[in-house]
C-alpha cells in the first residue's frame, strides 16, 4: 500500500512521468504480441540489423522466391512440390498450391499480379490464380522437367527453359506453343525478357549466356566466358547489361547488344545460383551455397552495379545438412528488402543496404 500511494502522489504531481510510464507500458505490450507460427528471426548478432523474418512454410529445399508487383505478397517454390503465397508484411500463408506432382524449380507473377506460373520437375509448366489457387492453365510441351520460366513485359506470353535442352514460348491464355529455340547444348536453368520485350536471354549446363529473338527464335549473340554452368541471368532495367551466375563463382555483367565482357564481381568461393538487378539499376543481389562442409556458410551478397564491389554480404545460419546453400535470390520492386530461399526450407527476408533504396 505504502508503495503505491507514493506512486500515486508521484503521478499527481509529475504528469510527465505519467505520460512516459504509459508509453511504456504500450511499447512492452506490443514487444509481448504473439507472432505468426510461421514467421522467426532469421539470424543473430550483427547480421540481425539487416534480418527481417523467416517464413517457414516448406518441408524441402526452397528453389524459387518472388516478390508480386505490389510488393504484398512473395510466392516460393520448393522441393516439397508445393507453391506457397504469402503476405510479406506479416509473414501469413495465404495460398498453398499442391498440382504438381514434382520438385518446383521456378516461378514467376503475371506482370498484373493476377496470376503465378511455376515450373516443375513433372515436366509441366502450371498457371494458377494468384488469390485462390486455382489452376488456370497447364503446359505439357516440354519432354524433361522445367527448370526456368518468365513472363513477357505484356503478361500475353510465357518463355520456359527445360532439361530437353529446348527453349519455348507459350501464349499465356491459350497455351499455344508459339517458338522453340534449341541453341544450348545442355538443360536450361535461366530464362529472362528484356524489359522491352523483343529479346530474351538464356542460360544454362552449357555455360553460355545466350540472346536470341523473342518472335523468330533467331540467336543474336552467345558469350561465353563462364567455366561453369550458368544459374541465372538477369537485365538491367534500361536493358543494355546483362548478369549471369555461375557455379564457377562469379556473377559476369555483359553488354547485352553486343556480348563484350564488362565486368566480373569476385569475392566468392562458392557456386553462385541466383542473381537479381534492382528495380533503380543501382544494384545487384547474389545468393551462393556453401563454401565448405567444415564451415558452411550460405550467403546472399549484394553488389553496386556500375563498379561490381561487394556492398554487403547476408550470413544465412545453415549446416553440413543443406550443401546446396541459397539457391534464389529476389528484390521487393521498391528495392527495400530482398528474399532469399534455399536448402534450409526457409524463405528468408533482408533489409537491403541503404545506398541501394535511393
Amino acid at each position: 500500500m505504502r508503495r503505491t500511494a507514493m506512486w500515486t502522489t508521484a503521478v499527481a504531481r509529475w504528469p510527465v512521468r505519467w505520460l512516459s510510464l504509459c508509453l511504456f507500458l504500450f511499447v512492452a505490450a506490443c514487444a509481448a504480441a504473439p507472432v505468426p507460427s510461421a514467421v522467426t528471426s532469421t539470424a543473430s548478432g550483427p547480421a540481425q540489423r539487416a534480418t527481417i523474418v523467416g517464413y517457414h512454410g516448406h518441408t524441402s529445399t526452397v528453389f524459387a522466391v518472388a516478390w508480386s508487383p505490389d510488393g504484398m505478397h512473395i510466392a516460393s517454390g520448393s522441393n516439397d512440390n508445393t507453391v506457397q503465397v504469402w503476405d510479406a508484411r506479416t509473414g501469413h500463408l495465404l495460398v498453398k498450391y499442391t498440382g504438381h506432382s514434382g520438385t518446383v524449380y521456378t516461378l514467376a507473377w503475371s506482370p498484373d499480379g493476377r496470376r503465378i506460373a511455376s515450373g516443375s520437375d513433372d515436366s509441366t509448366v502450371q498457371v494458377c490464380d494468384a488469390k485462390s489457387g486455382q489452376l488456370r492453365l497447364s503446359y505439357s510441351g516440354h519432354s524433361a522437367g522445367v527448370r526456368a520460366l518468365a513472363w513477357s513485359p505484356d503478361g500475353t506470353r510465357i518463355v520456359l527453359g527445360g532439361n530437353d535442352n529446348t527453349i519455348q514460348i507459350w501464349n499465356a491464355t491459350t497455351g499455344q506453343r508459339l517458338v522453340t529455340h534449341t541453341g544450348h547444348l545442355g538443360s536450361i536453368w535461366a530464362v529472362a525478357w528484356s524489359p522491352d520485350g523483343t529479346r530474351i536471354a538464356s542460360g544454362g549446363n552449357d555455360s553460355t549466356v545466350q540472346v536470341w529473338d523473342a518472335r523468330s527464335g533467331r540467336r543474336l549473340l552467345i558469350s561465353t566466358g563462364h567455366t561453369a554452368p550458368v544459374r541465372a541471368v538477369a537485365w538491367s532495367p534500361d536493358g543494355t547489361r546483362l548478369a549471369s551466375a555461375s557455379l564457377d563463382g562469379t556473377v559476369q555483367v555483359w553488354d547485352a547488344a553486343s556480348g563484350h565482357h564488362l565486368l566480373t564481381y569476385r569475392g566468392q568461393t562458392a557456386p553462385i545460383w541466383a542473381v537479381a538487378w534492382l528495380p533503380t539499376r543501382v544494384c545487384i543481389a547474389s545468393a551462393t551455397g556453401n563454401t565448405s562442409d567444415e564451415h558452411p556458410r550460405e550467403t546472399v551478397q549484394v553488389w553496386i552495379a556500375v563498379t561490381g564491389k561487394l556492398l554487403m554480404s547476408y550470413p544465412v545460419p545453415s549446416s553440413t545438412a543443406y550443401a546446396d546453400g541459397t539457391l534464389s535470390v529476389s528484390w521487393s520492386p521498391d528495392g527495400k528488402h530482398l528474399a532469399s530461399g534455399g536448402a534450409d526450407t526457409i524463405v528468408h527476408l533482408w533489409n537491403a543496404p541503404s545506398l541501394c533504396r535511393r
